[in-house]
């Protein structure tokens, strides 16, 4: 096994805890567009803020999921940018939601910083930033 190959190896995301994490991503992303799709298509007009953003954290658990399982620098910078989105999105949201509950009418994912979900959607960048740091490409 040559140098660069082993290095490759050592910096995959999709072994071990990985794979736990992108089939957690995976789940999200399958739950939140389908409950934004629903929202969208049946009750848009009560909350179209919430839903929304519902619709914008579908589409960042499909981006983390499709970038966390795939190899190569690039893909690792997309992960970092969705996970990062992710996290700040929950952060603002759930602050939001839970100080100024007339702005969100109706519950999105990160509201409540993802009471609704048991907090994972919290959780989940927090351990997704953790894995991507340490299997971040190395320099050389």
């Amino acid at each position: 096994m040559t140098s660069a190959t082993r290095q490759d190896s050592q910096n995959t995301r999709n072994t071990g805890p990985g794979r736990l994490l992108i089939a957690v991503y995976g789940v999200f992303a399958l739950a939140t567009t389908a409950r934004a799709g629903f929202q969208i298509a049946t009750k848009f007009h009560t909350a179209p803020v919430a839903y929304l953003l519902s619709a914008l954290a579908a589409v960042v658990y499909i981006v983390a999921t499709v970038s966390l399982a795939r190899r190569g620098t690039a893909s690792f910078k997309v992960s970092v940018a969705a996970v990062s989105l992710e996290l700040l999105g929950v952060l603002v949201v759930g602050a939001l939601s839970v100080f100024d509950k007339q702005a969100f009418p109706e519950d999105t994912v990160w509201s409540g910083f993802g009471k609704g979900y048991g907090f994972v959607p919290l959780i989940l960048p927090l351990l997704g930033l953790w894995w991507l740091y340490r299997r971040r490409p190395s320099a050389a």
